[in-house]
């Protein structure tokens, strides 16, 4: 059996409808454990007091504001190249889920920097590139909107979306690429040392694979809600040209 089959809408539908409960299962289960574990049973930090516990919100918030545009990317270029429509319709249904996910880190990093840095924002490289890619968020979604033709809608966005992920690159190390900033080093790290304490990494662990399954969960509704909307619009046409 080929990946490549459930390229097909009809296959792509039966597959989605038997695992969206099991991600919707497992979302609910890391969210509450991660989120609750986090928030009530963890301890203030001795520099940054409770606001350290915006961490559970901040770094999965922002790490699927990443990877959910990388997500975009591997669907942009299957589809530039086989031009397999559900494809790109999973890129446009993870836009607004990857611009939400950019928007909660925004504004629960202002929220944790504030009382450690003295202001909500600075032009640090790292805030500066995340910022940059939130645009591209909104230009992208905005590129879909414009465009009536959808195959001429989805080649240009998934041109955009390979200029964007410089700027999801630069997000996700610009910290390492510029030593200069007030962003602090990754929270997750393969060294334990840089890592953030144990007390606080293990519910993280849970709060970052709860909003992993929701970002696929909220993907997999999106991409089917694509689909219909598609094959609506379909037979619209159809019956217009009888």
């Amino acid at each position: 059996m080929s990946l490549w089959e459930y390229a097909n809408p009809v296959k792509f539908l039966k597959l989605s409808d038997k695992v969206l409960p099991f991600f919707v299962g497992f979302s609910i289960i890391g969210l509450s454990i991660g989120l609750f574990w986090g928030f009530f049973f963890t301890p203030d930090d001795y520099r940054q007091g409770s606001t350290v516990k915006i961490i559970y919100l901040h770094v999965p918030s922002a790490l699927m504001a990443i990877n959910a545009w990388f997500m975009m990317l591997v669907a942009s270029l299957i589809w530039l190249v086989r031009r397999h429509h559900v494809s790109a319709l999973a890129a446009k249904a993870a836009a607004p889920v990857g611009v939400t996910m950019t928007m909660v880190a925004l504004v629960t990093g202002a929220l944790w920097g504030q009382p450690m840095w003295g202001t909500w924002w600075a032009w640090d490289p790292r805030l500066t590139s995340f910022l940059v890619l939130f645009l591209f968020y909104l230009g992208y979604m905005a590129l879909w909107s414009a465009i009536d033709n959808p195959d001429t809608a989805a080649d240009l966005t998934s041109m955009l979306c390979i200029v964007g992920s410089v700027f999801a690159i630069l997000s996700r190390y610009a910290v390492n690429f510029w030593n200069q900033g007030l962003h602090q080093g990754a929270s997750l790290s393969l060294d334990k040392e840089k890592n953030v304490a144990d007390v606080f990494y293990q519910p993280l662990l849970f709060s970052i694979f709860g909003f992993v399954f929701l970002f696929l969960t909220l993907v997999l509704i999106g991409t089917r809600t694509e689909i219909r909307l598609r094959r609506t619009e379909a037979l619209r046409l159809r019956k217009d040209s009888e």
